[in-house]
């Protein structure tokens, strides 16, 4: 009576230690999965506080980093390096020479140039302020820089580059949407003072949406020109086509005159009254008179011989 309920509890107790240890295997892999996750989060934290140290006092880092941000923005709208787009090529201007960040490759040889301006010194210290007076004067020197930009860049004139077939303003990409927000609620003439220096000021989601049209456009005018492409090959094809047939009707003509040699020559062979006028009839009377040969005519020319025969006693 007593071995079954043993063997119960024996079952029982093997399971409870099976969860327990499973639960063990859990709570360590989840230890282990949230240490990881832990040292990421430090390693971001790092990163961010590395690239913000170095965006605040570095021009020349922010320079290279809104570059790098255009540059994204403009593979993510489907725009190819050395093809749709261009970086940092001179190109001449009198006797100097200007390098724009970015030139844009439109159909039919026309082109867009954009120069990425990163204002985020005064903006930061701006955003990071407590006090109001501290908030007010940060944001003016905020407003001042993105004026400096837009100024420095309408006065390069780069729309205007011989080598260049742009329209005549160029688009200035401000890669911290927030920023030049926050610009533009307080001086909203700053967008209308930029188009009269013929700068077009943009952000990442205005712009996104101007490159993808012009990806669109390529995609358009690859299929316009795969249309010609294939219009020319098949005018060259039908061509080909044209010149195979006279070709086959040459051969055909040059097929009939050999056939007509050839029967020319087999009448020559055996066309005769008598079978002994015949080439094959003389040939084969010399053998017959006692001629020394290797090798004998075929039967069947020899065959026409006694057809002829046959003929001509019929006759």
């Amino acid at each position: 009576l007593l071995t079954p309920l043993k063997e119960k509890i024996k079952s029982f107790e093997e399971s409870v230690e099976s969860k327990f240890l499973y639960e063990t295997r859990e709570r360590a892999s989840l230890k282990t999965e949230l240490e990881q996750l832990h040292r990421l989060n430090e390693q971001l934290s790092q990163d961010a506080h590395n690239l913000v140290a170095a965006l605040r006092g570095d021009s020349k880092t922010q320079g290279d980093w809104g570059e790098w941000q255009l540059q994204m923005l403009l593979e993510k709208a489907g725009l190819l390096r050395g093809v749709h787009f261009q970086m940092q090529e001179s190109y001449a201007d009198g006797a100097q020479q200007k390098r724009p960040d970015f030139v844009i490759q439109l159909p039919e040889n026309k082109q867009v140039i954009i120069d990425s301006k990163v204002s985020l010194t005064a903006y930061e210290q701006f955003f990071n302020a407590t006090e109001t007076t501290a908030q007010t004067r940060f944001l003016k020197a905020h407003i001042d820089s993105l004026r400096q930009h837009v100024r420095g860049l309408g006065e390069k004139n780069y729309a205007h580059l011989y080598a260049l077939n742009s329209p005549d303003y160029v688009i200035m990409f401000v890669p911290i949407e927030p920023a030049l927000a926050v610009a533009m609620r307080e001086d909203p003439s700053l967008f209308t003072d930029a188009l009269d220096r013929n700068v077009v000021v943009v952000t990442a989601s205005t712009l996104l949406a101007t490159m993808r049209t012009v990806s669109f456009t390529w995609k358009q005018e690859n299929q316009k020109r795969n249309v010609l492409e294939i219009a020319r090959q098949s005018g060259l094809l039908y061509d080909k086509f044209v010149a195979f047939l006279d070709d086959l009707k040459i051969i055909g003509q040059r097929l009939d005159m050999a056939q007509g040699s050839y029967h020319d020559a087999l009448n020559k062979l055996t066309d005769s009254r008598k079978y002994g006028d015949t080439l094959i009839g003389r040939a084969e009377k010399l053998r017959e008179l006692g001629a020394k040969s290797a090798k004998k005519i075929p039967q069947e020319w020899l065959e026409n011989r006694e057809n002829q025969d046959d003929e001509l006693t019929e006759s």
